[in-house]
């Protein structure tokens, strides 16, 4: 008899119904967990036995057991916060943590991160957040001798991903490398350096005195600019460049400004050789603080061309004259950029005196012209106003073997010079003023706050006003999410079903991209869980009425004896 049955197939319906209101308790109760995805519970029916029917065979079904628990993968609501390690995925993409010290790896798509004493970025189980360090490639500037180009830095990332950890909470220095002063230069101003003995060209250096308490009186130069500039460990350095317009009687219609690249006496330490063994430290003699001296030529208030000039390795030991003798210069070396280049030396470290010596770290001087053909060291076409004593055109051999007759002949110029879009320039504009100075070094900074961009990048702000990329975050995915196991704890572990990971950037292969400063939500839909229960209610009081109503048929059976 087929009663019995009948009791077995609503109690199968009760365990279901009693299960799926459990799982949707579980949804409700996670209505507020971050990041929790809802799962659904998915029946089918147990199994058919035949029966004999005036046709043949027919079939009874014997009660229902349970299909399927799916997780419902769908996005949450975002929201946002004041944690800038709070983060959100929106794509498909889970975030990679792992216990400190294991190989296990869990993923989840909680973003709710933190710092924690030891510098690990973790969830709240402790465990550590995976990403991939970023290289730091940073600019060097290379005389045209040297191969590596001057450029901005490029990051990528690099290795395996690894624990996200911030060691160390400071910025590096960075020593300055690149200078750009862009002026504009009054051509009215009146010619306050001269050297009755010497070139005009060289009246500043002549009048620079680096023993002097002021080695350059104001009443000797028309105008002057001070920027701050950096050496390797981060101390901050006054570099003043002077300018002083050239009286020519006889310049072709051109106007023609010397000027000096200077810093203190005092942080000179530059050490040079005179060729035979004696070295001179530059802070004893009068050329201490003096970098680079030259000149800008400019033609209706444009400049044209320019002119560099630096110390030779015998600068400080030349017995005729000294270090301030025309003699000690020489064209200044070029950055592959095509800038000249000057190399103080201020923590006076051996072989680093000279921007092609093995331990410099030359600068290069933009004043808003470069020289883009480097085959001739700047000794290329001239510029009216100048004269070699040696009858010949200047080179790098004897370019500074210079004199001055009567206000005519040649100066050295770049070769092949570009102008940049600002450059310095000599109008009347009611006086001499600075239109643009920038440099590229910075002292050491302490990190002050993180941001997190759409790609997942870690970038720390800190003190010095850098902004360093740090880590960039690891989003992984599943060939079939659905597979996942729960651990608990918004976890999720990969099993055979769920296939290996698949882990990449943000904003890469269908990751989706990472907000900062938000939190998912839970996706569960409250509505439709209310509904769901409603359903679940019923069925549930449904299979209880069909054990009541078979056990009232098994009653009238039992009855049937009397």
């Amino acid at each position: 008899m087929s009663l019995g049955a009948s009791l077995y197939s609503g109690i199968t319906g009760l365990s279901v119904h009693s299960e799926r209101m459990t799982v949707i308790g579980n949804n409700l109760a996670n209505v507020n967990t971050t990041g929790f995805k809802g799962a659904r519970m998915y029946f089918e029916d147990l199994m058919s036995q035949d029966f004999s029917t005036v046709n043949g065979i027919g079939q009874v079904g014997r009660g229902v057991r349970v299909a399927a628990i799916y997780s419902d993968f769908g996005a949450g609501a975002s929201e946002s916060s004041t944690e800038a390690t709070d983060m959100a995925i929106s794509g498909e993409g889970f975030f990679t943590v792992s216990p400190k010290g294991t190989e296990n790896k869990y993923y989840s798509r909680a973003g709710n991160f933190r710092f924690d004493k030891d510098g690990y970025l973790v969830d709240p189980h402790g465990y550590v957040v995976q990403g991939w360090e970023i290289e730091q490639s940073s600019a060097s500037t290379a005389t045209s001798s040297q191969a590596t180009l001057s450029a901005s830095s490029n990051t990528r990332i690099v290795g395996v991903p690894t624990d996200i950890r911030l060691e160390n909470f400071q910025s590096p220095p960075k020593a300055t490398s690149q200078i750009s002063i862009i002026s504009n230069l009054d051509p009215s101003s009146s010619d306050n350096s001269t050297w009755s003995t010497g070139s005009p060209y060289f009246a500043l250096l002549n009048n620079w005195d680096g023993t002097a308490e002021t080695p350059l009186a104001s009443a000797n130069y028309a105008y002057s600019s001070t920027m701050k500039v950096f050496d390797e460990i981060g101390t901050a350095h006054n570099m003043t460049v002077y300018f002083d317009p050239v009286t020519l009687s006889n310049a072709g219609g051109d106007t023609v400004w010397e000027y000096i690249v200077t810093v203190d006496p005092s942080e000179d330490g530059r050490i040079l050789s005179d060729g035979s063994g004696n070295l001179t430290r530059m802070d004893t003699t009068s050329a201490a603080g003096l970098l680079m001296a030259g000149t800008l030529t400019f033609r209706t208030g444009q400049l044209v061309s320019m002119s560099s000039f630096t110390l030779k390795s015998n600068g400080g030991g030349n017995p005729g004259g000294g270090a301030k003798d025309l003699g000690s210069w020489s064209l200044a070396d070029f950055s592959t950029q095509g800038y000249p280049l000057l190399a103080p030396n201020f923590l006076a470290k051996s072989n680093a005196s000279l921007a092609d010596a093995e331990n410099a770290m030359p600068i290069e001087m933009n004043f808003g012209i470069r020289n883009r053909d480097l085959s001739s060291n700047g000794s290329g076409p001239l510029t009216r106003g100048w004269s070699s004593s040696l009858g010949t055109l200047p080179t790098r051999a004897n370019a500074t073997q210079l004199t001055y007759i009567d206000n005519t002949g040649w100066l050295p110029g770049f070769k092949d010079p570009s102008l940049s879009a600002l450059a310095t320039q000599s109008f009347d504009t009611g006086g001499s003023s600075t239109l643009f100075q920038s440099q590229d070094g910075y002292s050491a900074g302490i990190l002050q706050n993180i941001s997190v961009s759409r790609e997942g990048v870690l970038t720390g702000h800190y003190s010095n006003g850098q902004v360093l990329e740090l880590y960039a975050v690891t989003l992984a995915t599943f060939t079939n999410e659905h597979g996942l196991r729960r651990e608990g704890g918004n976890l999720f572990s990969e099993t055979r079903q769920s296939g290996p990971a698949l882990t990449g950037q943000a904003g890469t292969a269908g990751k989706g991209t990472v907000d900062g400063n938000a939190l998912e939500m839970s996706n569960v839909d409250m509505a439709n869980e209310f509904v769901r229960m409603i359903t679940t209610q019923r069925g549930f009081q449904a299979n209880t009425k069909v054990i009541t109503t078979t056990d009232s048929m098994l009653g009238e059976v039992i009855s049937m004896k009397r």
